[in-house]
C-alpha cells in the first residue's frame, strides 16, 4: 500500500529491499528518493522517454560538474551529453556515488556467493521489462547514499552509508525520462551496513 506524506502530495512509492523498480518522469518534475531506514544505497538510472539509447552517464557527468559527488544546483547529463537530472535538494550529509559499477552475478561470484545472489543489474533489467524495455548493456549508476571515500593516496573504500532515516535527495528531469532505482542487495561488503532495507520514492 502507498504511505501518503501528505493531503495534497503524491504517495511515496516503494522501493523493495534487494529490488528495483521504474517509472516514467516528465520534463519538469521532481523526483524525492529516500533513505527510509537509513544506511541503504539506492543504484539510480535515466533514460530518455524519446530514445533508450540515451542514458544518464556518470563518466559525462563528472566532465560536466567537475565532481565526483552531486551537490544541489548540479546537473547530471546523458552519453550525449545532454541535461537529465539536476540536484535540487538533499537533506543527507551530501555522500554519494559517481564511481562504482552496479553489483552483477561475477561480482558475487568474486566475494563468494555461490548460487544466485539478488544484483542491481538484474533489477535494472527486471524493472525496465516491467515497462516492455530492454536495454542491452547496464550504464554505471548514480549510486546515491553510497559511501565511497577516496582517501589521500588516491585508493577506494567501501563504507557504510551516512545518511539517516528519513533523510533524502531531490532531482528534478531536465527530458522526459525513464528512472530506475535499484535498492541495492549488496551484503557482502558495508555498503549497506550489510543489511539491505526498503527505499522510497517520490515524483511530484
Amino acid at each position: 500500500m502507498n504511505t501518503q506524506v501528505g493531503a495534497l502530495q503524491p504517495a511515496l512509492e516503494l522501493i523493495p529491499a534487494r529490488s528495483g523498480v521504474a517509472a516514467r518522469v516528465k520534463r519538469g518534475q521532481s523526483v524525492r528518493v529516500v533513505n527510509t531506514h537509513g544506511k541503504q544505497v539506492v543504484d539510480t538510472w535515466a533514460f530518455s522517454a524519446a530514445d533508450i539509447d540515451e542514458h544518464l552517464s556518470m563518466e559525462h557527468s563528472r566532465a560536466a560538474i567537475l565532481k565526483l559527488m552531486p551537490a544541489v544546483g548540479d546537473t547530471l547529463v546523458s552519453n550525449r551529453r545532454n541535461p537529465m537530472l539536476t540536484v535540487v535538494e538533499d537533506t543527507t550529509p551530501g555522500i554519494h556515488d559517481m564511481l562504482i559499477a552496479a553489483c552483477d552475478e561475477h561480482r558475487y561470484r568474486q566475494l563468494g556467493a555461490h548460487g544466485h545472489h539478488d544484483s542491481c543489474t538484474d533489477n535494472l533489467k527486471a524493472a525496465l521489462a516491467e515497462l516492455g524495455i530492454a536495454v542491452p548493456l547496464t550504464p554505471s549508476p548514480l549510486n546515491l547514499f553510497m559511501n565511497v571515500p577516496v582517501r589521500a593516496d588516491g585508493s577506494l573504500a567501501f563504507e557504510a552509508p551516512v545518511s539517516e532515516p528519513g533523510q533524502h535527495i531531490a532531482l528534478r528531469a531536465e527530458m522526459d525520462l525513464i528512472i530506475v532505482f535499484s535498492a541495492c542487495p549488496q551484503d557482502m561488503v558495508p555498503v549497506n551496513a550489510m543489511h539491505p532495507t526498503d527505499a522510497h520514492y517520490q515524483i511530484a
